[in-house]
């Protein structure tokens, strides 16, 4: 992985996840699954032995700087780069390609979410060493997934299918989160995948397609691109903020590009959006609770359950039921209606 920069985006406030992550700590700095590890500890080991430590960067909230350190001693402070506030993906994106561009005028970069599960490491790295192999043309890169249910949660990716070449694909477009029937339509038609939210590609292909379908915001960001590296970085970097729209990558670059390709990828995936997807991942009793803490269970099945190390919990006569204590909170709700937390949270709010 000569070249190869990976930068870990890790701003999100992980409001679906509700008691146990808060905007203080947010879901990617917590063991979600139990496994004694957070999910960005676990996404930079995924690549710590295959990129060396000084070219893994963490894009993040500016609040969450303390946490991402205690996370990742490995890191650098430089290696931290901070959004003063939410501006959703292409801003951060393009700040971290400047910044590694800069750095390197040869790098390509891997761009992963923090919140991910993966598994088949080994199938995933090999998966991403295919897409850093066709960014090497002028080329943007998209992992996507081979769905193996209609899931209305994820958006989609159209690739066409007549291509002979068997893993990687020209994309025909991106989708949003479709209805169910719509779902189970792009299902059945075999060429759609989930669009995994990973990107590999060159960073002057990048910069280029910024300046060509958003020149407005690469006109921000690399107005005075003698800052990336300087002492005054971070108060550049929070001007362009203030200025800069909030829009996602996908909109502001991959849609209007026509040398889009995705790599279809066949390691298990999820990520980890909800309290449900986690449900998928963890181990079940035999009447398929998955519970994390100590948890008694009676007349009650297909729940997610999890308790804080601390205390104990009896559930007793529910079924398909999320049911998660944290932090002096507690939820208890149909699995069905988890979307629906984010809301809800919301109204609580206000109380």
């Amino acid at each position: 992985m000569e070249n190869t920069y990976v930068v870990i985006m890790a701003g999100g406030v992980g409001s679906r996840f509700w008691p146990y992550s808060t905007s203080q700590k947010p879901k990617q700095f917590l063991d979600i699954l139990g496994l004694g590890k957070s999910l960005i500890r676990t996404t930079f080991e995924r690549f710590s032995s295959h990129v060396a430590h000084d070219r893994i960067f963490v894009l993040t909230n500016a609040n969450y700087a303390d946490l991402v350190q205690e996370e990742l001693p490995e890191l650098e402070m430089n290696q931290i780069l901070l959004e003063p506030m939410m501006k959703n993906t292409a801003p951060c994106v393009l700040y971290a390609a400047l910044k590694i561009h800069e750095i390197n005028p040869q790098a390509k970069l891997v761009v992963v979410p923090s919140d991910q599960l993966i598994l088949q490491q080994d199938l995933f790295i090999q998966t991403v060493e295919t897409a850093l192999q066709e960014a090497e043309e002028d080329v943007l890169v998209t992992i996507g997934i081979q769905p193996t249910r209609p899931d209305t949660g994820y958006g989609y990716i159209q690739f066409d299918k007549n291509e002979n070449q068997a893993q990687v694909k020209s994309v025909i477009q991106f989708r949003e989160k479709p209805n169910l029937a719509l779902a189970e339509e792009f299902l059945a038609s075999g060429n759609f995948v989930w669009n995994a939210g990973i990107f590999v590609w060159r960073t002057d292909a990048l910069i280029q397609a910024f300046q060509r379908f958003k020149p407005e915001l690469y006109d921000v960001f690399a107005e005075q691109l003698n800052q990336y590296g300087s002492a005054s970085e971070q108060q550049y970097i929070n001007r362009c903020f203030e200025q800069c729209e909030s829009i996602s990558i996908d909109y502001a670059i991959l849609e209007p590009s026509k040398n889009v390709k995705v790599v279809l990828a066949t390691f298990d995936w999820s990520d980890l959006g909800t309290w449900g997807s986690v449900y998928t991942h963890v181990e079940k009793d035999s009447d398929l609770n998955g519970k994390i803490g100590a948890v008694f269970t009676e007349n009650s099945a297909n729940c997610m359950i999890r308790i804080s190390p601390e205390k104990q919990a009896i559930v007793v006569g529910l079924n398909d039921y999320v049911v998660i204590e944290a932090n002096d909170k507690l939820l208890i709700a149909p699995l069905k209606e988890e979307q629906k937390i984010k809301e809800w949270v919301a109204e609580l709010s206000k109380q």
